[in-house]
């Protein structure tokens, strides 16, 4: 390779008179879902100058990062932990210092269908992390800034042309006390929902039969879930109940996870438990009603555990759409002539990461 150097060439004219390009203007943007890919979709397009109202349909944002208070406790009802590979997942993390917590149960057991441990997890495995006092708690975090721009307890119903702009879009909203709104004047609409609400939202693809196609083949299994809690195992005598670990996988027919939530830094020390059922059994038992499936779910638990004690609290509720099966196979979808993008975990994945990177993504892109 020659070392010699190379004159530069004079600049034209034309060149040294140009005028550098004028940023785009701020727009006005409308987020649907506060899960965590909507909260960082959120926030980064706020960052980037723009404008943005996140619509929550539940009284809080979260989504899967779900906590559940209770007279014994909290659980966390959706998602159990969370892992940190890519350096701008870890890169946000850092902006909320002591609010996520290592969480020492990352040496996960593997069990059997006995509840018998067939597999110890190695040291070496990534660590697991928890946000503190509950897994919504992050979610939390990172939306407070938003203020006002968060409304939640308020549905999106219909994504519409707006009324006195064809160019933009307007939302019809319902209220938890059946009250209904027009919210009006947004360049695009940005959906981080779970694909049932998303494909209904598209009008089964009048708004965009790109998205629709697209979005089509996803599936995601339900998750039947069980938080149950022994007050009697904090006694004096008695440290704990059961086994000696406090979290494992199991290839029970029932049971696909379990988790001693009083083992999680930051939470009560009443000894409690969350069940996560395999996405078989949950898929069978979709229409069963909580109690049907308590009890079943109960036995189960206790012949993994060995706790046959009756709990003082016991709670079951179904997630339809918990864990992908068949994704997306992108990070996010921006329709741009159709003004509508949409984001979650499901497009690559269903953890924690998938839908901050997705939620990210889309901003940037829109952007």
């Amino acid at each position: 390779m020659s070392t010699r150097a190379t004159a530069k060439k004079p600049a034209k004219a034309a060149d040294r008179h140009r005028t550098p390009a004028t940023p785009r203007a701020p727009r006005n943007f409308a987020v649907i879902g506060a899960g965590i890919a909507g909260v960082a979709c959120a926030r980064t397009l706020v960052q980037a100058g723009h404008k943005v109202t996140l619509f929550e349909r539940e009284a809080a944002a979260g989504g899967r990062m779900a906590s559940i208070d209770t007279a014994f406790g909290r659980f966390d009802s959706g998602a159990q932990y969370f892992t940190v590979r890519d350096p701008r997942f870890a890169l946000a993390l850092e902006s909320t210092p002591g609010l996520c917590k290592r969480w020492s149960a990352n040496l996960v057991r593997v069990l059997d269908a006995h509840g018998r441990v067939a597999e110890a997890a190695l040291p070496s495995l990534e660590p697991h992390w928890v946000a503190q006092p509950g897994m919504d708690a992050l979610a939390a975090h990172w939306a407070k800034p938003l203020g006002d721009s968060l409304i939640t307890g308020t549905q999106v119903t219909q994504i519409e042309p707006d009324a006195l702009d064809a160019k933009r879009w307007q939302l019809r909203t319902a209220g938890a006390d059946d009250s209904q709104h027009v919210y009006s004047g947004f360049d695009a609409v940005l959906l981080a929902v779970p694909p049932a609400r998303t494909r209904a939202l598209l009008g089964d693809g009048k708004l965009s039969a790109t998205l629709s196609r697209k979005i089509e083949p996803v599936r995601i299994a339900p998750c039947w879930t069980l938080m149950v809690a022994y007050p009697q195992a904090n006694q004096p005598t008695m440290s704990h109940l059961g086994p000696q670990w406090n979290a494992a996988r199991s290839t029970h027919h029932r049971v696909a996870w379990l988790a001693r939530e009083s083992s999680k830094p930051g939470r009560e020390p009443i000894e409690r438990w969350t069940l996560q059922a395999s996405a078989t059994w949950s898929q069978e038992h979709l229409r069963d009603t909580p109690a049907r499936v308590e009890a079943k779910l109960l036995r189960a638990f206790a012949e993994i555990t060995g706790i046959h004690a009756t709990p003082a609290h016991a709670q079951a509720l179904c997630w339809n759409e918990a864990q992908t099966q068949v994704p997306v196979g992108t990070t996010h979808l921006w329709d741009s002539k159709a003004r509508i993008g949409v984001a979650g975990d499901w497009c690559t994945g269903h953890r924690v990461e998938d839908a901050f990177l997705s939620g990210l993504s889309l901003a940037l892109d829109v952007i």
